[in-house]
């Protein structure tokens, strides 16, 4: 029996290892779905205000004699906004400049659009408006939400394929880009009536 137990224990190590290493990877594979999941929410909402902006440009113009330029510059940002993709896999900083400058040609179109309908006071009593301007309220708050979450689903991710000695078996994953502000985010909104 006792020229059997260096086997036994090496065999019993052996075993140990194997069960690390695939714990490890199995929770590599968890938090880079979470990280995909949480994206999938971002993209949602996101569309989800796309939808919306179509529906409220439809109301405005049916209910004013609105300025076209205006509009048109809602309409095109919408339009580029829907146009960019990011790959959740290989989310890099370079990828959220793009999503983030598109996402904020919409944000800056719409509150032009929303100054600009204080002109109207028609179109300001008008129920389906103020319906979609609650709504509009509502998805902006998801759409914070959602970016918050998918921001912490990738610290999770990060810290879990960078800790050491994680980061020795889980070279092939690579830190995933956090969701970040647009520049001059940090400035004030300035609204002219």
């Amino acid at each position: 029996m006792k020229r059997f137990l260096p086997w036994i224990i090496g065999i019993g190590l052996v075993i140990i290892i194997g069960l690390w290493y695939i714990n490890v990877k199995n929770g590599a594979i968890e938090v880079d779905q979470a990280v995909k999941k949480e994206w999938g929410n971002v993209e949602t909402t996101y569309q989800r205000r796309n939808d919306l902006i179509g529906n409220l440009v439809n109301t405005v113009k049916g209910a004013a004699d609105f300025e076209k330029s205006t509009l048109t510059a809602v309409i095109e940002a919408r339009a580029k906004a829907t146009s960019i993709t990011v790959d959740p896999s290989n989310i890099t900083p370079e990828q959220f400049e793009k999503f983030s400058q598109a996402q904020s040609g919409v944000s800056s179109a719409l509150s032009r659009l929303l100054v600009s309908v204080e002109k109207y006071p028609e179109l300001k009593a008008n129920q389906n408006f103020i319906d979609l301007q609650r709504e509009l309220t509502s998805t902006e708050n998801q759409i914070l939400t959602a970016r918050t979450r998918f921001n912490e689903s990738v610290e999770t991710y990060n810290n879990y394929v960078l800790k050491m000695p994680r980061n020795i078996i889980l070279s092939e994953y690579k830190e995933k880009a956090l969701f970040k502000s647009v520049a001059g985010a940090e400035k004030p909104v300035e609204v002219k009536f």
